[in-house]
């Protein structure tokens, strides 16, 4: 496993985390709670030592999981990190965004609860709540860190601006935005970032599967499955273009004797302003293949390539 040293966190984090959002079992295909608890532990004892959560993955069942999978693992070898900000409306099923000082103590309480922990290392704004002021959703995180149940504070789908001020308040760690080479719209964001000391945990780092090469037919899904609602990968004409990018990725795989994912995550996490690529995982096997991926490296070339057939069939820009 390849690590990266965080700068305002001060922590190393390893250069593949585990992400769940899959795991929670809403709207995302079929998982196993015992598949995704082996799989976890599998990414943990290849060297990942960063598990990423958030109490809307499920309503709470993602972070449960993660808190089974962590037992019995001394708790200072393992990052755990999960958000708040995005709960469910009990009239409608909605997700709405609500920040307020009031109701990020209430989550935080019930994470710590779910994850079995007594602290939380990276805590997120999972997304910005316009209608609360962000000195308040400051304050309240300001008072968890001096409390010592939360570690970092970052932010998660914020924009350059959104950023700016929230440091008015407190000192921002960590962001999370989504980037893989099916999706790069934020990497001016993330190279920013990066420039001030505010590492990047990428989310969707296999662009929700389609990556990862299994995938080579229009999909199925059922009505609401976020892969459907959330990116346009597997809309048209986007996932014929992939599906032609993927021919690429076949013969650079091919020549390195390795599944297509393993080429998607070495280009993400070969960048200098990603901080960790979070890959969502549903077994052992697709856990240990993910994390054999940092036994090898792509040449400089091979990611021109790849780059340049990106740019040519106009695909994540």
């Amino acid at each position: 496993m390849r690590y990266k040293h965080f700068k305002n966190a001060d922590v190393s984090v390893s250069a593949l985390a585990v992400g769940t959002w899959a795991i929670g079992g809403q709207n995302y295909g079929q998982v196993d709670r015992s598949d995704s608890v082996r799989a976890i532990r599998t990414m943990i004892d290849q060297g990942v030592n960063l598990v990423d959560t958030a109490p809307c993955y499920g309503n709470g069942a993602s972070e449960k999981i993660v808190g089974e999978a962590l037992r019995g693992i001394p708790r200072d070898q393992i990052l755990i990190s999960t958000k708040f900000g995005l709960i469910t409306d009990v009239y409608s099923g909605e997700y709405i965004k609500h920040a307020s000082y009031k109701s990020v103590m209430r989550e935080v309480e019930s994470s710590l609860m779910n994850l079995e922990t007594d602290y939380i290392d990276f805590y997120y704004v999972h997304w910005p709540d316009v209608n609360t002021p962000i000195d308040e959703t400051m304050a309240a995180l300001n008072t968890l860190k001096k409390q010592g149940k939360i570690r970092f504070i970052g932010v998660s789908n914020f924009s350059e601006e959104q950023i700016l001020a929230a440091e008015e308040y407190a000192d921002i760690d960590v962001q999370q935005p989504p980037y893989s080479m099916v999706n790069q719209k934020f990497t001016g964001l993330m190279k920013w970032g990066y420039e001030r000391g505010i590492d990047s945990m990428t989310y969707g780092s296999l662009g929700s599967g389609i990556l990862a090469g299994a995938i080579r037919t229009m999909p199925d899904f059922k009505p609401g499955d976020m892969r459907l609602t959330f990116y346009d990968f597997f809309r048209e004409p986007v996932f014929s273009k992939i599906m032609e990018f993927l021919k690429t990725m076949d013969r650079i795989a091919e020549g390195h004797g390795v599944p297509v994912a393993q080429v998607a995550l070495n280009w993400s996490t070969q960048k200098e302003f990603v901080g960790t690529a979070l890959c969502g995982v549903r077994n052992e096997q697709e856990a240990a293949q993910n994390c054999k991926a940092f036994e090898w490296k792509l040449a400089e070339d091979e990611i021109a390539v790849l780059d340049q057939e990106l740019v040519r069939l106009n695909i994540g820009f």
